[in-house]
């Protein structure tokens, strides 16, 4: 099942246990903002924390293991044009676009808004928001703790492809912000791919 998520836009879906999602950038630099939940119990959900501890670093790329805020697996990234993906940076939102960017910013669209739009089809509200992965969204950290964010490192067609570990809900926003250069000032569509386990694109 392919669905091309248009710039700004949400997107969400049920990948079940062993069907992998890949997520395609299909103009190069565009930041997706990225949640995923037990699709049968969504009190236990990406966990920061426990992922960046599990595998000893910040980014994530092949063989990264999305862990729960029970320490359990919900997804692996199985393959990955990028190589560096961010934990850190977190979504934007009208309050953090005026504390940035200054208050004219304020009206503008932003991936909270998107989250809570897609999750309350589920049932979930802001309390159920998480720390977020920003695949494709450069974010270095330097040895002083200082972290910015810049250009890009992906490209027109690059993909990351992840296998769920159980049957996981999956929201996404596809970054909105135009004050940075997560986007390369310009949102753009991606696509996104759901496949059944051992399916060949």
């Amino acid at each position: 099942m392919k669905t091309v998520v248009l710039a700004r836009a949400a997107w969400s879906a049920v990948v079940r246990t062993g069907e992998t999602l890949t997520v395609t950038d299909l103009h190069g630099n565009q930041a997706v903002d990225f949640l995923v939940y037990d699709a049968h119990d969504t009190t236990v959900r990406y966990s920061a924390p426990d992922t960046i501890h599990a595998q000893g670093n910040l980014f994530l790329t092949t063989g990264s293991v999305l862990m729960s805020n029970e320490h359990t697996p919900l997804m692996t990234v199985v393959a990955d044009e990028v190589g560096r993906h961010d934990t850190v940076g977190g979504a934007c939102s009208k309050e953090s676009n005026t504390l940035r960017y200054g208050h004219h910013t304020w009206s503008q669209h932003a991936c909270v808004d998107n989250f809570l739009a897609e999750g309350a089809k589920y049932g979930l509200g802001k309390r159920d928001l998480v720390s977020n992965i920003n695949w494709y969204m450069n974010v270095p950290v330097e040895k002083d703790g200082t972290l910015g964010i810049v250009d890009g490192i992906s490209a027109p067609g690059l993909t990351l492809t992840l296998r769920a570990e159980c049957d996981v809900l999956v929201l996404v926003s596809n970054c909105p912000q135009i004050n940075n250069p997560c986007n390369g000032f310009e949102p753009t569509a991606v696509e996104m791919t759901i496949e059944a386990s051992g399916a060949t694109g």
